[in-house]
Parts: structure tokens; C-alpha cells; sequence
């Protein structure tokens, strides 16, 4: 692993996601070397030769001057690595963005594949609109393996349960769907009663990764392959309309509310999690 502290002008930039208005990545790069990463394009940035998930840069930058300005804003950690990947507990890039943001009223999104979170919990139960997400797209410890180098989905389901219990909203961030293989129901079932959202996103191969997937497909789910060349080369959307379906059953039948592409509907922390559908993003409206 190559470790490089780099000086950063910021560590706040604009966002254009449509769930914060600032983002925050105190690395560039990612231990967790996830197959599947979209963020793997960095490395066109950065002039690294090595492979995603074998180069960490950590950042360091001038302490925010006015942090009172993004009062009423939601600052969204991270957008391209994991704020929480195994260096952090070294170099505590998270923690130091946390402290100078505390205090002003800032509305905190939290997204990672770590435990690591949990010794935040204190400083993060600080921010009045905390939310924490994990994502988990399988209850196969083996598929994790396969597919990245974070802690177990034991222990992510762990720390979901022990901020929820605290009273600090969490999210389940099923993402990516593996077409054939994720069962979204199944994980619906384990977070429904620790978790205030459910987030579904599909797989998108794009870039570098596609190739590697569809030979790992090859290779371990042969039976898989046609579905995947449905999707993924002639564009054949109808799995995510099926899959849509089944989940919307599912959550009728479980008493979960279920929307598309829209997270801002408001309930008590008490109440079962809503479940938002992004599979289709802007590419369908009905």
C-alpha cells in the first residue's frame, strides 16, 4: 500500500449530488479496493500506477476559516473513498473535519463500509440531523470477500444497530444490486428494524471495472452470463422493473413505505424505515 500525505486548498467542495450541498473527502483512494468502485476513476487524477485500493493519498488542509457558513447545509462524507477506511484510525482526517464543523448547525451525511464510525459516535450524536449509511449488498460473507477488503457485514450491521440505538439515524445503502445474486429483500428484512432508510441502487458497469466483472461473472456465475449481457450490453432494463416490482410487494407486505428516486419524506425515528428506489435514476419516470 502507497501512503502519501498530499496538501489539499479545501476540504469542502460543492456538491452536485442531490443529497448534500457540500462534499468531503479527506482521501483520495481507497483501502477497501472494491471491485466494483465507481470512484476507481481518480486514479486518472492522480497519476498513480498502482491498482484501485492500492494507494491512499491523505489529505490535510487549512483550517476552515468561517465554518459558520454552512450552517443550515448538508455536508456529505464521502463521495469517492471511505472517511472511514483503516487509515483514518491513524491519521484521523474524519475526526479533525468533524471538530471544526461541530457547532454549527450543519446537517451531517455519513456513508462507509466500516466500524471504525463507532468511535465517532459521541462526536457525531453532536450534529442535531446526523445520518449514518452502510452499504451492504449481500449477507454472503464469501461474495463480500470476493468483492472488497471493508470489515464483515456482521459487524456493519453491528454499528448500524448501536448509532440507531443511540438515537442517530441510520441508513442500509444496498448498493451495488448484483443482478441474480443480491437478495434486497433478505437484507431489507435484517436492517428494517435498526435503520430509518433503505437506499436501493443497481449495478452500473461502467468504465475500467466492467470488464473485470463480466469475466468474474464468467468465471464463478456462468449461469448468470446471458442475464448479464441483457443488462449490461443490449441495455434490457426489464430485470430492474421486475425487481422493482417484487420489492414494492414486499414492502407492502411488510408495512414499509416505498418511493422512487426522492428520500425526503419525514417520519419519526420510531417508525419502520422508508424504502427509496434508485434503480432508474433519470433513465425512467412513470
Amino acid at each position: 500500500m502507497r501512503i502519501e500525505e498530499v496538501l489539499a486548498k479545501t476540504i469542502l467542495t460543492k456538491s452536485n449530488l442531490p443529497v448534500s450541498d457540500y462534499s468531503a473527502n479527506p482521501y483520495i483512494g481507497c483501502e477497501h479496493a472494491c471491485k466494483y468502485c465507481y470512484a476507481s476513476f481518480m486514479r486518472r487524477f492522480t497519476n498513480h500506477p498502482e491498482e484501485w485500493g492500492g494507494f491512499v493519498d491523505v489529505k490535510t488542509w487549512p483550517e476552515l476559516k468561517h465554518p459558520e457558513k454552512y450552517s443550515g447545509c448538508e455536508v456529505f462524507l464521502s463521495s469517492v473513498t471511505d472517511p472511514y477506511q483503516p487509515l483514518e484510525s491513524r491519521y484521523c482526517r474524519t475526526r479533525r473535519l468533524l471538530q471544526e464543523l461541530q457547532g454549527h448547525d450543519v446537517r451531517l451525511s455519513i456513508a462507509t463500509k466500516s466500524d471504525l464510525v463507532l468511535r465517532d459516535i459521541d462526536l457525531i450524536g453532536t450534529f442535531r440531523n446526523a445520518r449514518v449509511s452502510w452499504s451492504i449488498n449481500t449477507l454472503d460473507e464469501g461474495f463480500r470477500e470476493e468483492m472488497d477488503r471493508a470489515v464483515s457485514i456482521e459487524r456493519r450491521f453491528a454499528a448500524m444497530k448501536e448509532f440507531h440505538d443511540a438515537g442517530i439515524r441510520t441508513t442500509c445503502f444496498i448498493s451495488p444490486i448484483f443482478p441474480g445474486i443480491t437478495d434486497v429483500a433478505a437484507i431489507i428484512g435484517r436492517a428494517k428494524n435498526i435503520c430509518n432508510l433503505v437506499w436501493l441502487e443497481n449495478l452500473n458497469l461502467r468504465g475500467n471495472f466492467k470488464g473485470a466483472i463480466m469475466s468474474w461473472i464468467h468465471e464463478r456465475h456462468p449461469e448468470l452470463e446471458g442475464l448479464y449481457h441483457n443488462i449490461y450490453t443490449r441495455r434490457d432494463l426489464s430485470y430492474w422493473y421486475e425487481l422493482d416490482e417484487q420489492v414494492r410487494n414486499f414492502c407492502r407486505s411488510n408495512n414499509l413505505p416505498y418511493v422512487r428516486n426522492d428520500d425526503r419524506m419525514s417520519r419519526d425515528f420510531d417508525a419502520p424505515p422508508v424504502v427509496v428506489n434508485y434503480f432508474f435514476h433519470e433513465e425512467i419516470t412513470r
